[in-house]
């Protein structure tokens, strides 16, 4: 594949920046945490930017829903960015060549699926399918607009000093030299020793109980599918607070 865009939105004057990452098919999550967002942002004047930084798929149990969502129009006033995280790239990739990339099934990818009314587990060894034909029986089942939205994302947003990925970077390589597995893979020893770089980089990719305020790095991903909740970072006049916390509801 062709490696992702890589977007600075320096040069733009957003007055503030609102960032949530690892939805996981929690869409009830999701929808309370824009609702979150767009009433804080009553109170702020001047343009607002919505980011998103990857992991939309897997482990929840609205993942077709989220994608959904995200393929229609940002709320009013704000522009919105929605960045690639591993599991939604490699999802994709499964979709072009299932055997190659089959490894996604053990992601959680079984949930995803069955958000698509997939029963793969059915598919796969009750009927006794082939990874192909399940690949096949997806292709059916997904909407093309979230196929092209899976292919669009882009892999991370710089803006100043500050750097949107999904799951960090190589400590002290330039951003330009970093591959796109990199941006969406890494734990160690980005977390261990931040950037290394003069930037802050603001990432989810790793889940934690509450979000991490690090050595040059924010983590928020707080594993809305895993019990936990989907934290929106806000940063607004030079500071950086945590908006929400919000949470998936039993179904």
């Amino acid at each position: 594949m062709e490696p992702r865009p890589r977007i600075d939105l320096t040069a733009e004057g957003y007055t503030a920046i609102y960032a949530l990452s690892d939805i996981h098919g929690c869409y009830d999550a999701l929808i309370e945490a824009e609702r979150c967002v767009i009433a804080d942002a009553r109170t702020i004047p001047g343009r607002k930017l919505l980011l998103f930084l990857g992991d939309y798929v897997d482990r929840g149990p609205r993942s077709n829903e989220v994608l959904q969502h995200l393929c229609e129009p940002p709320p009013a006033g704000f522009d919105r960015y929605i960045l690639c995280g591993n599991h939604d790239d490699v999802f994709l990739k499964f979709l072009k060549d299932p055997r190659a990339n089959s490894h996604w099934l053990e992601f959680g990818a079984f949930q995803t699926l069955a958000s698509y009314g997939v029963d793969a587990e059915y598919l796969l060894f009750q009927e006794g399918r082939s990874i192909e034909e399940l690949g096949e029986a997806v292709l059916q089942a997904i909407p093309p607009a979230h196929v092209e939205l899976l292919r669009s994302l882009p892999i991370a947003i710089t803006f100043g000093p500050l750097l949107f990925v999904h799951a960090g970077i190589r400590p002290a390589i330039p951003l330009a030299e970093q591959t796109d597995e990199d941006l969406i893979w890494i734990r160690d020893p980005f977390l261990s020793e931040g950037p290394q770089l003069p930037m802050l980089v603001v990432h989810g990719h790793t889940p934690v109980s509450r979000p991490v305020f690090g050595n040059q790095r924010i983590g928020i991903d707080t594993a809305a599918a895993m019990g936990g909740s989907l934290t929106v970072l806000k940063i607004a006049g030079g500071e950086y607070t945590i908006l929400t916390q919000a949470f998936e509801r039993p179904r």
